[in-house]
């Protein structure tokens, strides 16, 4: 089920990017959406360990920065894969990923207020 609302939350944050900053196009259906979103998923539960892993120094020496790189590299990986979803530019992937995080941190408090209303 966790896996499944990552998919439909990268999805709308997919969504969000493209509609919110200028530079990204998407031109497809829900379901390519939905397939975008999973390559996401996918890319940050696989990719990304492995990715943080090997940059650790970097990411020590930047006090933590390197990993808004890391989060503009996973970006720009589903991108190549994703079909009909571009991005033109360092600069519009560096705004798609703040507004991809801020749609994922609303996302993801709104499940835990979801699920604090279930068990109490």
């Amino acid at each position: 089920m966790r896996i499944l609302i990552s998919i439909v939350a990268n999805a709308v944050a997919l969504f969000a990017t493209a509609y919110v900053v200028p530079g990204i196009t998407f031109a497809g259906s829900w379901v390519q959406l939905l397939v975008a979103g999973a390559i996401f998923g996918l890319l940050n539960l696989i990719v990304r360990p492995i990715a943080l892993l090997l940059s650790l120094p970097a990411l020590v020496l930047t006090l933590g920065l390197f990993y808004f790189v890391l989060n503009v590299a996973m970006l720009a990986l589903a991108e190549w894969i994703a079909p009909d979803f571009t991005i033109d530019g360092f600069w519009t992937y560096v705004g798609a990923v703040i507004v991809m995080w801020l749609v994922n941190v609303a996302v993801g408090r709104l499940l835990r207020a979801i699920q604090g209303d279930e068990l109490g």
